[in-house]
């Protein structure tokens, strides 16, 4: 049975805390980490072919990005500390892609920080935290 924690990371003092609790959880079960980064991802189909092709490289850019500056030292510090670690980075709504990464890998737990204070675009919209809330198919833990 998998004991795999998805961790959703951007990199920020939420997310940070939010691996912070996810490290000391798999340390005590024996667990590894699973670090998510998902870059939002709009597909835009009223570009020319060209236009498309210029936001795939711009998004393989990006992800090379985030791999060099986020996860990759995140991963290094992880497994310093004796965790297994492993990272998944992709493009899409971030909800859904969460949920679909912590699917595949049989996880047990997806963790989050709770980004900012809440604006009314977020109630009236919603946001990750509460889609997640209503569609995760494990547990999910909210970091504060």
């Amino acid at each position: 049975m998998s004991s795999t924690i998805v961790v959703a990371y951007d990199g920020s003092g939420s997310s940070e805390r939010a691996m912070a609790f996810a490290v000391e959880r798999a340390k005590a079960i024996g667990g590894s980490i699973l670090i998510a980064h998902v870059l939002e991802w709009s597909p835009y189909s009223f570009l020319t072919a060209e236009e498309l092709e210029e936001r795939h490289i711009r998004r393989k850019e990006e992800m090379a990005r985030a791999k060099q500056a986020l996860v990759d030292p995140e991963l290094a510090k992880i497994a310093a500390g004796g965790v297994p670690v492993s990272a998944d980075i992709r493009y899409g709504h971030v909800a859904e892609t969460l949920i679909k990464i912590a699917e595949e890998a049989g996880a047990i737990q997806v963790v989050i920080g709770r980004q900012g204070q809440g604006s009314f675009a977020a109630r009236f919209f919603g946001s990750t935290a509460g889609t997640l809330v209503q569609t995760c198919p494990v547990p999910l833990t909210i970091v504060p």
